[in-house]
């Protein structure tokens, strides 16, 4: 068994420590050097300085901004200068097709070239659909019953019918398992089942199990619970400043200055002007969309009203149905005046067989000799060959 204590504390349980104050490390006031702070570098003592002289302007005055209005022109325009370059002659042959001056009758050379010839239309081998009405009657005589030729049946002799005769022996209901099986001897099996006692009515129920007997429970002992004191609140204000809040010495210290540059901005009054050098030089075209190219219809629209008829509607030419004549007999019973013979083939060729009894059925079956039983108890018998006599 298994035990769980849970410990619960209150706050009248907490003691709090005595808190000792630690030592603050004091930093040593700054006092700044005297005399001059010495800013010279490798570099600026071994660097030898050279006489410069001012960088001449490549770009000609006549470009620069003096007064007025901002000249917008290019460096290239004015730096570049045209050459006098003559212009060569041409080699190409000199163009000896000249356009048409008349309307294009759309007529193309195969058009031209080409000779219609007349369709002549093809004999057509196929039968007509027209049905052709027989002048001779329909007589309705076919090859079969022009070739049959009737024969005339012989009676069948009539063939008495035997009566059943029920043998006198009795039946004898002895399979081959029963003939044969000798069942073996053995000792018989011992029943398992415990000796069935009863219970009676009167005696009171005992309701101990093997389980309770085997296992009896374990004396736990009482859970001891903590006597909680009674809490008093204390008495006074609280203090609430913390620790931070005490110890905390207030420093005078002086605003970081940026180190960001100051940004020297130019206040321009006049308007800004937000033409460049490439919107004055390259000058937007003066463009117009190009309209569909149409060709001319060259069938006419019809204008008469439309019939509404199709090909198949106009050259339909309608036929009369001819009704099939039927050639088939007519279902009419044939009466005779000849008796109904009521004998089938199979009543006059059925000869009844003989039932045997089956040789299982005998103790010992006649025409058999018994030879020996195997171990599960069956029995085995030998056919008795008849012998022939000698000549």
């Amino acid at each position: 068994m298994r035990l769980c204590f849970i410990f619960i504390y209150f706050r009248s349980d907490y003691r709090p420590y005595e808190i000792v104050q630690q030592p603050r490390h004091v930093p040593e006031e700054y006092k700044p050097k005297q005399g001059e702070i010495d800013l010279g570098t490798t570099y600026k003592r071994d660097f030898n300085s050279y006489n410069i002289p001012p960088v001449a302007i490549v770009r000609p005055l006549e470009g620069q901004v003096k007064k007025g209005k901002l000249e917008t022109v290019p460096t290239y325009k004015d730096d570049y200068r045209a050459w006098d370059v003559q212009k060569s002659k041409l080699y190409k042959p000199e163009q000896a097709y000249y356009a048409p001056t008349m309307k294009f009758g759309n007529s193309t050379t195969f058009q031209d070239n080409y000779l219609p010839w007349e369709i002549q239309p093809r004999l057509s081998f196929k039968p007509s659909s027209m049905v052709q009405r027989p002048a001779i009657p329909f007589n309705g005589d076919t090859s079969h019953r022009l070739d049959y030729a009737p024969y005339q049946l012989e009676s069948k002799p009539a063939r008495p019918k035997e009566v059943y005769r029920p043998t006198n022996q009795p039946f004898e209901d002895l399979t081959t398992h029963r003939c044969h099986f000798q069942g073996l001897v053995g000792e018989t099996a011992k029943i398992c089942k415990p000796a069935h006692t009863r219970v009676s009515h009167n005696a009171p129920f005992e309701g101990s199990t093997e389980f309770r007997d085997s296992f009896p429970p374990w004396e736990t002992p009482p859970l001891k619970f903590k006597k909680v004191q009674e809490y008093m609140p204390p008495t006074g204000a609280m203090q609430l400043h913390s620790t931070s809040h005490l110890d905390y010495i207030p420093h005078q210290a002086t605003r970081v200055v940026p180190i960001r540059p100051i940004s020297h901005r130019r206040n321009h009054h006049f308007p800004f002007q937000g033409q460049s050098t490439t919107k004055a030089d390259f000058p937007a075209w003066a463009s117009c969309r190009q309209g569909l190219i149409k060709r001319q219809q060259q069938i006419p629209n019809p204008s008469g009203k439309f019939d509404g008829l199709t090909t198949f509607r106009s050259h339909y030419v309608p036929h009369e149905l001819i009704a099939t004549q039927s050639c088939r007999p007519v279902n009419a019973p044939r009466q005779s005046s000849r008796p109904f013979e009521d004998v089938t083939m199979y009543s006059t060729e059925y000869a009844p067989k003989k039932q045997e009894i089956c040789p299982a059925s005998y103790p010992s079956p006649p025409g058999y000799i018994f030879e020996n039983t195997n171990p599960q108890g069956h029995k085995f018998f030998r056919k008795i060959t008849p012998t022939g006599k000698a000549f």
